[in-house]
């Protein structure tokens, strides 16, 4: 018999049980916290054989400062490069295990996650300490140098060197103002890079990298005794370092457009991207604004997509997004002329359609579709225990608490047509970067 239940239902019901309201959810988890200030969550679950071990470090590029951008980025890839007793290829053991290993950056943290199988925690347990602990003493300026070198490189071939690879530098340093900690991103700027000394990156690791500045969970099949074991052995007798003091985030509204135009050599065709000020992360209208963007572009059927690729077809793509953050976020919409039209008519018709959405909203229809298409990633990223690590860090660093599962959800079960139009009608105004790309070719 077919089933009748919507398919976010279908997975609450295969995550909980039965099917359970937002207010039943939760990751089951303990919380302590060490002497030294590291602050440790364990989630066991024994479903299947691996753990994960998943660090946050609450440094991003919103805590580096005039001069010394692009170190927290920097430090992700020194923390790969060997401590005092793992002096060689951090990857190596882990992945000779049947490991997998990884750390991201971006504004607001940097994170450290491995996967191993459940009987070699300790061995992941004790790598993660070891490099908190113990980098600088294998810190030299042979390896410094090596990586600046690499970061330099990424920027060169992820940004410089690809066709629209500087659309998000350009975004932030234009919609956050120039003392605003989100005016640049995390890849750092080249000139800062290769100024930086090794007592520069000493002082950054020993203001940031301490445990007191750290979280750590441990998810996956393992006993609870055992992980507080081998924790206490391995991170506790780390020493606390100064209390960081955080980067403030201040909300940004900006009062006029800001309109810019470039030409790039490989650029093969005409993008617009408009962008503008929107809700930190959890913040009232951040949860509206993603439903929005569902609303917009998710789908043949959604606004835009119905309107510039299917209907008027000026458009060979369109999306929308919140990039949500702590203290402040973007709210982009992105489009590629097609042949024989420009960006300019792009936001002419893109703005037609916000202006009946600000004045209407959207139908109680489109919010359903955008709450199920959330729901079903929501509960997806949560089969997996990295992704139920990942959950739990994240909420631990932006909410101050683990255990915000349910709250996340029911943002998106609360909002209403009418909410998202006030959101919209707040948020999208005149006030917003406009930034056209065209190909060297064409004129601007």
């Amino acid at each position: 018999m077919k089933s009748t239940l919507p398919l976010a239902a279908l997975l609450a019901a295969a995550f909980t049980g039965p099917v359970a309201s937002a207010a039943e959810l939760s990751i089951p988890h303990e919380i302590y916290t060490l002497d030294n200030g590291l602050t440790v969550i364990l989630a066991p679950d024994n479903d299947v054989p691996i753990v994960q071990v998943n660090v946050w470090y609450h440094v991003g590029s919103a805590e580096e400062v005039v001069g010394r951008t692009g170190f927290a980025h920097l430090f992700e890839h020194l923390m790969f490069q060997g401590s005092e007793h793992n002096n060689n290829d951090y990857f190596q053991p882990l992945q000779e295990v049947g490991g997998q290993v990884n750390g991201t950056t971006n504004l607001e943290r940097t994170n450290y996650f491995e996967g191993v199988p459940s009987e070699y925690l300790p061995l992941a347990l004790w790598a993660e300490a070891d490099r908190m602990g113990y980098l600088l003493p294998a810190l030299s300026q042979e390896r410094l140098d090596n990586q600046k070198e690499v970061v330099r490189n990424e920027r060169r071939q992820r940004y410089e060197n690809r066709p629209y690879g500087t659309v998000w530098v350009t975004l932030l340093d234009n919609v956050f103002p120039e003392d605003h900690p989100y005016n640049h991103s995390t890849i750092g700027e080249h000139a800062d890079l290769e100024a930086a000394t090794l007592d520069d990156v000493t002082a950054f690791f020993k203001t940031w990298y301490v445990p007191n500045n750290a979280s750590i969970v441990i998810c996956g099949d393992f006993d609870v005794a055992e992980a507080k074991q081998l924790v206490e052995l391995y991170f506790a007798p780390i020493p606390a370092g100064a209390e960081p003091t955080p980067a403030t985030i201040p909300a940004v509204k900006l009062t006029e457009e800001k309109v810019i135009r470039q030409t790039e050599a490989g650029a093969p065709f005409q993008k617009v991207w408009i962008a503008w000020p929107s809700p930190g992360v959890y913040a009232p209208g951040d949860a509206e604004l993603d439903l929005l963007s569902t609303t917009l572009t998710d789908g043949q059927s959604s606004r835009l997509v119905s309107e510039l690729v299917v209907k008027k077809q000026i458009a060979t793509d369109v999306m929308a997004y919140q990039s949500s953050f702590d203290g402040a976020s973007m709210f982009v919409i992105e489009a590629t002329a097609a042949a024989g039209h420009t960006t300019d008519e792009l936001v002419a018709e893109i703005d037609k359609i916000l202006k009946v959405v600000k004045a209407k909203g959207p139908t109680v229809e489109e919010v359903e579709m955008g709450r199920t298409a959330y729901e079903v990633g929501f509960y997806q990223s949560l089969f997996t225990v990295a992704g139920k690590a990942d959950r739990l860090n994240s909420y631990f660093v932006n909410k101050g608490r683990p255990d915000a599962l349910a709250e996340d959800l029911q943002r998106y079960l609360d909002a209403t047509p009418e909410s998202i139009r006030a959101t919209a009608e707040s948020t999208l105004g005149t006030g917003r970067v406009v930034l056209h790309i065209w190909p060297a070719t064409e004129a601007k």
